[in-house]
């Protein structure tokens, strides 16, 4: 039985990769679900599958986020894991799709549920934007304010692992990854050639894949005008590896196995 991987919208289930991937499910947003509606389907996720971690981005419809946090609260279980990721859209769904894969593995749902925050240290996101005048989630130097006002200025910004800002057509580079990735490219309204190809020659990525933009990505990053994109490792071997080589402690309150500093079920901290 698998650990249920659930979102709060499509954007975030990108396709699979390798076979026998599960796909996500897609939660209803509240406007469209009552909560009983929205209760019946958690109870049923958990009858089929035992565990449901659910994953939000910190730009999620406020009414969404309360929504599953008032689900959580009136079925009184341990066994749903809200997480909240501070990536970028795209970023989250590559790492959504990590998680599906990792999921039919011998992996525990303590300790997949604490492979989220390891692995999107894996994870390179950020987006080509034509303003960044509106991007209040990432420190943003005064002189890149005043150039976004200026007619074709265009910024590459990367949000994680460490957050960095360059002006299109100076000497700066993104700091890419050091290990073999697949690049994952939404166009949004602004033309992708920067990203795919000299963003993708510098970071060396061993493959590019197009996906649509999540629905919260403008929100994410202030504007339309983008091209998000986030490099990830594609080998869902090395990511077994990466979670494995972690160690392993025992939730003192629920009893589950668990990696990291907290059970993301019950939220109970490992004892020293």
């Amino acid at each position: 039985m698998s650990t249920a991987i659930a979102v709060t919208c499509a954007g975030l289930q990108l396709d699979a990769t390798e076979p026998h991937t599960p796909a996500a499910h897609v939660l209803t947003p509240p406007g469209e679900q009552t909560l009983d509606d929205a209760l019946s389907t958690m109870r049923m996720l958990l009858d089929q599958h035992g565990y449901v971690i659910a994953l939000y981005s910190t730009a999620v419809d406020p009414a969404a986020r309360q929504r599953l946090h008032t689900v959580r609260s009136v079925l009184e279980s341990d066994r749903v894991a809200l997480v909240r990721s501070d990536l970028p859209p795209l970023g989250l769904a590559v790492l959504v799709r990590q998680l599906r894969q990792l999921s039919t593995a011998d992996l525990s749902p303590g300790v997949l549920a604490g492979a989220v925050r390891l692995l999107a240290h894996y994870v390179h996101a950020g987006a080509l934007l034509g303003s960044v005048a509106r991007l209040g989630r990432l420190p943003v130097p005064l002189r890149a304010h005043a150039r976004s006002w200026l007619p074709g200025g265009r910024f590459g910004v990367l949000a994680a692992p460490v957050p960095q800002l360059v002006r299109i057509g100076g000497e700066a580079t993104l700091e890419g990854p050091a290990y073999a990735t697949r690049l994952t490219v939404a166009t949004g309204q602004l033309n992708g050639d920067w990203v795919t190809g000299e963003l993708a020659d510098q970071w060396r990525v061993a493959s590019l894949e197009p996906a649509s933009p999540p629905t919260e990505s403008s929100r994410w990053w202030g504007t339309g005008r983008f091209v998000e994109f986030a490099a990830a490792i594609p080998d869902v071997s090395m990511l077994y590896q990466i979670v494995c080589s972690v160690r392993r402690a025992t939730c003192h309150w629920c009893g589950l196995e668990l990696i990291g500093d907290r059970c993301v079920f019950c939220q109970a901290p490992v004892p020293p």
